[in-house]
């Protein structure tokens, strides 16, 4: 049972000449579904194929092609549903949303606005220091994508490429509940964890795969908590919508920018207008892209060429039951059954092939015969966490790699961990051994044997490479007999002395009782 108990983070409040601001902030994410096909086609839905290589007659609007829903791209839809703990709605219907554009061939867009096919739902947004907000879904539609135009290949024309067009989104809508840059970055970033670890989505802003629409509006400090007992919106400001922001950074300017932009029109005595801006990094500023237009300007109505949608419960509570574990169980079990601290775990799950390639070490560690291993951790898990995390990570971030393109398998590391927890490897070698594998590849057993970098335990080798380092600096040891501290010096230079191989347990403990300490 996880726990939901959280203090929720203050609202972000910008300074105006008049009066501090509050922000209040929703968000319309278009999330493409990750499929095979398209929703209303059977055309591919690879990326980056030449232009107009993937349409369909249908995704053409050529005359007579008619519609037949993906079923596959339905299961993604509930499957995402039922992940952000949302109502599935067993009868859903399509509507035509009327409007132009070049690359929109049809002249409409297939999407669904009266009976979406998931109903509400919420998602718990952790901001790192301890504070989390958790935000409603109101609701979640499928929809057709459109093309794409460019404008940069020819000074005096334009070009299109269906390739998109007809291409499955998810419209996951959320109620005001957001109220500063840094929760809307880190609410996309949760939204894209969940449908990572669902398979419904990969994620990829850059491919235009996830983005979002950001409805900004400031209102006074008190006036939000109105809003919340009323649920009336005359509380709040008139929002304004940035479109297609698909950068976690620029969400967050964009923001910051658009509010401070309503502040001072509000403050100068102005009225904020409804409408759909962009931004533009560059010169940061939004500007005006169209006026807001509301349902009845898309003259939407129901799509005559597709039946309404009926799925039965039998079906969404057989997909119910084959939901892979996600992201904030798989964070508690992680704390509670291998003693991680809640950061360790928070960056272990934050992508699932990480989770999974340290589940994998786990798994590793989990076969050793625990009698023949010295200084095994009383939690072994956590040990492994450490490596992964601060070791792993740290090579992967520096090659500019991903968690799938590692050097070192979970087994190779597993089995480093083994020689290091036999005594056989102290924690020096061990770092020097994962560079090794890192670099060269191999079986970490085989090259400690085959570059004799085995710990040195026999005491009476180490007593002597002590020995002959009291007997010349004795200046050195009359000093730290009267100053412990400065016993390390010697534990250094035996350390160097056996090339890093010695028992770091042993020295210390030959040391102390040399200096008689």
């Amino acid at each position: 049972m996880l726990d939901l108990t959280y203090e929720m983070p203050k609202p972000k409040t910008i300074a105006g000449a008049k009066h501090d601001w509050e922000l209040v902030i929703g968000m319309e994410v278009h999330a493409q579904v990750s499929s095979n096909a398209k929703l209303f086609s059977g055309a591919s839905t690879q990326f980056g194929a030449e232009p107009n290589s993937n349409v369909a007659f249908v995704d053409a609007a050529m005359p007579g092609m008619l519609p037949v829903i993906n079923e596959y791209c339905v299961e993604q839809a509930v499957r995402t549903g039922l992940g952000l703990k949302a109502d599935i709605n067993l009868k859903s219907a399509f509507d035509r949303k009327n409007y132009f554009y070049p690359d929109l061939p049809q002249g409409y867009q297939i999407s669904q606005l009266y009976h979406p096919i998931v109903g509400e739902g919420e998602v718990l947004v952790e901001m790192g220091d301890g504070t989390a907000r958790m935000v409603r879904i109101e609701r979640i539609h499928m929809e057709q994508d459109a093309g794409k135009s460019i404008h940069d290949m020819d000074p005096h024309m334009s070009f299109v490429d269906l390739n998109r067009t007809g291409v499955c989104l998810m419209e996951i809508v959320s109620r005001p509940d957001i109220r500063g840059p840094e929760e809307a970055a880190a609410y996309i970033a949760k939204l894209r964890q969940i449908m990572r670890y669902l398979g419904t989505c990969d994620g990829n802003m850059q491919n235009g795969n996830l983005r979002a629409d950001v409805n900004v509006s400031i209102c006074l400090p008190g006036a939000y908590e109105k809003y919340q007992e009323t649920q009336d919106f005359s509380h709040l400001g008139t929002r304004c919508e940035i479109k297609n922001m698909n950068s976690m950074r620029f969400i967050q300017q964009a923001i910051e920018v658009e509010a401070r932009r309503q502040i001072a029109i509000v403050e100068a005595g102005g009225k904020v207008d409804q409408e759909t801006r962009l931004y533009d990094p560059d010169k940061g500023e939004t500007r005006s892209m169209r006026s807001k237009e509301e349902a009845h300007d898309y003259r939407y109505f129901p799509d005559p060429d597709l039946l309404p949608l009926e799925i039965e419960q039998a079906w969404v509570d057989d997909i119910a039951a084959k939901l892979p574990e996600l992201p904030d169980e798989k964070k508690a079990r992680f704390i509670r059954e291998f003693g991680l601290t809640d950061y360790d775990a928070s960056v272990l799950t934050a992508e699932v092939e990480a989770a999974d390639y340290f589940e994998q070490v786990v798994e590793e560690v989990g076969s050793f015969d625990t009698k023949s291993l010295k200084d095994i951790p009383a939690v072994p898990q956590k040990s492994a966490a450490n490596w992964v995390v601060n070791v792993l990570f740290a090579a992967l971030k520096k090659d500019d790699l991903d968690i799938s393109q590692s050097r070192i398998s979970p087994k190779q590391l597993a089995s480093q961990l083994k020689l290091e927890w036999s005594g056989d490897i102290s924690g020096k070698i061990a770092k020097d051994l994962f560079e090794i594998v890192w670099t060269e590849g191999g079986d970490p057993a085989q090259i400690v044997e085959e570059r004799g970098m085995k710990q040195v335990t026999d005491t009476g080798a180490i007593e002597a490479a002590l020995d002959e380092i009291i007997a010349a600096n004795p200046a050195q040891v009359e000093k730290a007999k009267v100053n412990p501290k400065l016993a390390g010096w010697f534990v250094g230079q035996v350390m160097k002395a056996t090339g890093g191989k010695a028992n770091p347990k042993a020295v210390n403990q030959l040391v102390s009782a040399k200096l008689g300490q």
